[in-house]
């Protein structure tokens, strides 16, 4: 080995003997920090109470009171340090000041109470560990709604009601007869609110019992008129100004991405760029900055946009992703941020100039449409400014009734709205079948299904939602593209974004001869998910219009963040929901609409076609 090479060797060992020595990396500390938080909390709930120790001889002399109180405030501090764990590994500064405040409490308890040395030093050393390390908690809180309130309250009421139980059982030796699992509920009830239960205790543990119920109640009450009473902070939402300068940028710069319209989402932020020439739009969904596409605006300006969402998601510890952006989107991200890029799915675009229903290939999707038109449909398309208000007022009570669901779906890939004044541009391909005689129209008339399209660039759209009467005839969305299609030079359009398939590229090469059995079970996995979620039958179904397949990535920070990620996305999508119960939630306006760009939007469409 050379004197140089030594010396680099030798470097190296050296690097790695000081940061062993300095101890873990300071973006490691919250992590840790809200591990041991979590556990001391544990410790303070279900550490048995010492006996024969010195200090029990201490606490001998005390009040009875004095070990009461300390009883409940173990209780009660190692609950609250339990729902503080995951605000300090985010780094957020008002679980820092609750945690540093509940620990000296948490400390004294164990010493009082449980008569833990062990304990009360761990508790100690943590506090010291975040005095010594509060630079590293400054995240800002995430955006909140009063609502969580009532959240709060229902699941806090249930731990309550099992502590209680466990508490009111703690001990058994001293219980008067032998009360039913019925009375120690009302016990427990009854001690939540501050009063006196039917068993009965001797050797004081009475006060113990209904101290430590009592302080359930209390934290119950206390955290619930904390998250009502505290300042709302209203979640992201996309005002006049914002929507007006985005409509801007995409006035410009809109035909580089056919997601760039559903940038214009309602329910979305933004951050812009220095310049104001580019901007990215998100949504935070549990603790995850979630964007959609690429930037909107100049791609010289997008570092600057990228470097405010960076910002962004550092102040209030938010984990940052990215969902579908463009292969020259994730290059950029990655390139600005440092962070990785994975292939998520292809998107399948249609140029019109190429299109037609002639060959071998399209037989299928001809004959089927031959068979429609003869059964009766007619379809029309039209830009949405030139239908009637009643007419559109008609679609989007068929569109919300033709749902299938009461989950709402889409977001990366879906406007939430029909027939916007603003959306003038937009395209609705609509089929429409007359009664037959002897027989009357649907609630909607002869509406049979609808499509519609936003704006890609001035040449260009990208379908976002598909919608049918379950009563139609199978074939209604391979009628209504081949309608929207053939309809698209009269409109100026030149290319069509169809629909989003998800791992596309492992599917077809996975049915390819001489595939491996790696990829080959990766299809076959593919397969058994397409059983609920559709995978294979909409890349099936896009590829009956012959598409360029264009690839979308999801851009990620590391390895471990992608089930977080995976989940983030699905409640954005629609699949998973943490909503309040319907009777418990509020009157709320129109919701956004489900895509048909996205893969899940059009999952129930495609049953049928598939």
């Amino acid at each position: 080995m050379s004197d140089s090479q030594d010396a680099e060797t030798s470097g190296g060992v050296a690097c790695r003997i000081r940061r062993v020595l300095r101890g873990p990396r300071p973006e490691a500390v919250p992590t840790v920090v809200g591990t041991a938080c979590g556990l001391i909390g544990l410790l303070d709930i279900v550490f048995p109470r010492l006996r024969y120790t010195r200090m029990h001889a201490l606490a001998e002399v005390l009040p009875g009171a004095v070990s009461s109180l300390a009883a409940a405030a173990s209780m009660v501090v190692g609950l609250l340090l339990l729902m503080l764990a995951h605000g300090l590994k985010r780094r957020k500064r008002r679980a820092w000041v609750a945690a540093v405040a509940l620990l000296p409490i948490g400390a004294t308890a164990q010493l009082l109470y449980r008569h833990s040395i062990c304990g009360t030093v761990l508790s100690l050393a943590l506090m010291g560990v975040l005095l010594r390390h509060r630079k590293e908690f400054a995240a800002l809180p995430d955006p909140r709604s009063r609502w969580r309130a009532l959240t709060n309250f229902v699941l806090m009421g249930g731990v309550s009601v099992g502590l209680g139980l466990l508490i009111v059982r703690s001990h058994p030796d001293t219980v008067v007869g032998e009360p039913s699992l019925g009375e120690q509920l009302e016990h427990v009830l009854w001690g939540l609110f501050g009063f006196e239960g039917p068993i009965d205790y001797q050797q004081g543990a009475d006060y113990t019992v209904g101290y430590s119920l009592g302080a359930l109640g209390l934290l119950t009450v206390a955290t619930t008129a904390y998250l009502a009473f505290r300042p709302e902070h209203p979640t992201a939402r996309l005002t006049d100004e914002d929507e007006e300068r985005l409509r801007s940028l995409l006035a410009t710069h809109g035909g580089r991405d056919s997601l760039g319209h559903f940038a214009l989402r309602r329910d979305k932020g933004v951050v812009f760029s220095p310049s104001g020439k580019a901007a990215v739009c998100y949504r935070v969904v549990s603790g995850v900055m979630l964007a959609s596409g690429d930037p909107v605006g100049d791609v010289e300006a997008w570092p600057g946009a990228i470097a405010r969402f960076m910002e962004e998601a550092r102040a209030h510890s938010w984990t940052p992703a990215v969902m579908g952006c463009s292969e020259t989107g994730g290059e950029v991200w990655t390139r600005e941020t440092g962070l990785d890029a994975l292939e998520l799915g292809d998107e399948a675009i249609v140029d019109v100039a190429d299109f037609t229903l002639s060959g071998r290939a399209m037989r299928n999707v001809r004959q089927m449409v031959k068979r429609i038109e003869r059964a009766g449909y007619e379809t029309r398309v039209r830009r949405a400014r030139d239908l009637e208000p009643e007419e559109l007022e008609t679609i989007r009570r068929a569109a919300a009734d033709w749902r299938g669901t009461d989950t709402e779906r889409g977001f990366s890939m879906a406007l939430g709205r029909i027939g916007d004044p603003a959306d003038g541009d937009a395209v609705i391909a609509t089929a429409h079948k007359a009664a037959d005689e002897g027989t009357e129209d649907g609630p909607f008339g002869d509406l049979k299904a609808v499509l519609h399209f936003v704006p890609w660039g001035p040449d260009g759209m990208s379908l976002e939602l598909m919608r049918r009467d379950r009563a139609a005839d199978p074939g209604m969305n391979e009628l209504l593209i081949v309608a929207s299609l053939q309809a698209a030079p009269r409109l100026g359009v030149q290319r069509v974004s169809l629909n989003f398939a998800m791992f596309r590229s492992a599917l077809a090469r996975g049915e390819k001869l001489g595939a491996g059995p790696v990829l080959r079970g990766w299809r076959g996995l593919l397969v058994f998910l397409s059983r609920w979620f559709q995978i294979e039958s909409l890349y099936k179904f896009n590829a009956k219009f012959q598409p360029r397949w264009e690839p979308r990535f999801v851009v990620f920070r590391n390895t471990r963040d992608l089930p977080r990620i995976g989940f983030a996305a699905m409640q954005a999508e629609g699949f998973v929901s943490l909503a309040l119960p319907r009777l418990l939630r509020r009157a709320r306006g129109p919701e956004p609409r489900p895509c048909a760009h996205g893969h899940g939007a059009r999952s129930r469409e495609l049953e049928r076609v598939a």
